[in-house]
């Protein structure tokens, strides 16, 4: 269908529209990438490196099938919403992206950074996957694991993919660590280029919270964003024995996001992970680090069936989607393209990107001769001779 005020038909399009409804410097914030934007560019830019093999002839299924299933819950295509922390772009937040992944029969991650309680969005979204940073002490992180239990969460995400890095995002503004009165005077001009974007906070409530609820004690209040962020750099990384005993305290589907080597992938399996994503934070760590899908290849080989494997990062078409899966991946995980389409109409925009990708995956199905995303291979994708960059089998 064509595209209409409340429908867009590409996640591109979803992303202009969010350029223009959001004030600059919210809209900078999901677009940055950190330092000169390599790892970034290269997420997106890696995918138009790989083309299809498609067959001259074939007796082209009439009907395709795209569910599967990701930590023991099953999904209508395979694309979950990635966690990303406190969410800005429309008063709904995070229970605005469980709700159009649950219209779109899909789960939803979500950051223990986030700005929405845990409960509300598993109310939102059954299938709800919870990640946690390896911050604070041992009884903390165990008090967050349990009130996301208690909520209902079906799996939990631990992310390696960000560590402590102290420069400043490419292209990133400066984010305030509460909206009081003086960031209100200094954000004004831009809150007066974008009276929509402001005006449908006001009627949803207030202006944008920049505390995180999951991360508080019982009992205390929300602390900000850079009081957690803070906590978070001051706890040194964790072990392998750490990770272990994580997965351990949590019992249940248990996936390690972060992975962009053979080897670690293959630690990963060792201390008994469900899965592992594999992901350099789109672009926001270390920048240099290659696109995830020229690491891909390398882990699914690692890992083989000890393991699902998923991939997050540079998703923007179906057709990205199915080389994922062609190469190893039993999903795919999106970030920025979900909170476009957040910024763009809400959760119907949520559903929205969900609904391209679908429609993308779906008509590429149908040019490979492919009746089901079960049923993709590598034999499927022609893959550079150089494309792994030197990344370690």
């Amino acid at each position: 269908m064509a595209s209409t005020r409340e429908w867009f038909e590409s996640v591109e399009e979803a992303r202009r529209r969010a350029r223009r409804h959001l004030p600059r410097s919210v809209y900078l914030s999901l677009v940055a990438g950190t330092e000169q934007g390599v790892t970034l560019r290269d997420n997106v830019a890696a995918f138009s490196e790989l083309r299809f093999a498609p067959p001259h002839i074939a007796d082209l299924p009439t009907t395709r099938q795209q569910a599967t299933s990701v930590l023991g819950q099953d999904i209508a295509l395979p694309v979950i919403a990635s966690p990303t922390g406190v969410q800005a772009v429309h008063p709904e937040g995070e229970v605005g992206v469980a709700r159009g992944a649950a219209e779109a029969g899909t789960a939803v991650g979500l950051s223990s950074f986030a700005s929405m309680p845990v409960e509300d969005v598993a109310a939102a979204n059954p299938k709800l996957f919870f990640q946690v940073y390896w911050s604070g002490s041992k009884d903390m992180i165990l008090q967050r694991i349990e009130r996301a239990r208690r909520a209902g969460a079906k799996a939990l995400i631990v992310t390696l993919d960000w560590s402590f890095c102290n420069c400043r995002d490419w292209g990133s503004p400066a984010i305030p660590e509460k909206i009081d009165l003086r960031t209100i005077v200094r954000l004004a001009p831009e809150g007066m280029t974008r009276p929509g974007y402001v005006l449908q906070w006001l009627r949803g409530g207030g202006l944008p919270d920049l505390t995180v609820p999951n991360m508080a004690a019982p009992g205390e209040p929300a602390p900000t964003f850079f009081g957690v962020y803070g906590e978070w750099m001051a706890t040194p990384p964790p072990s392998w024995a750490d990770l272990a005993w994580l997965r351990e305290q949590w019992g249940g589907p248990f996936l390690v996001k972060g992975v962009m080597r053979a080897d670690d992938a293959r630690r990963c399996v060792d201390i008994g992970a469900s899965a592992v994503s594999v992901s350099n934070h789109g672009g926001n760590n270390l920048d240099g680090t290659p696109a995830t899908i020229r690491a891909l290849p390398a882990v699914a080989d690692a890992v083989g069936t000890q393991a699902e494997v998923l991939l997050d990062g540079g998703i923007r078409r179906g057709s990205d989607v199915v080389k994922a899966l062609a190469l190893g991946a039993r999903a795919v995980m999106i970030g920025r393209a979900y909170l476009w389409g957040l910024a763009a109409n809400g959760s119907a925009g949520v559903k929205n990107v969900f609904d391209v990708l679908g429609g993308g995956i779906d008509s590429t199905l149908l040019a490979l001769g492919r009746p089901s995303v079960h049923d993709l291979s590598p034999d499927d994708i022609i893959v550079p001779a150089d494309f792994a960059r030197g990344m370690s089998k």
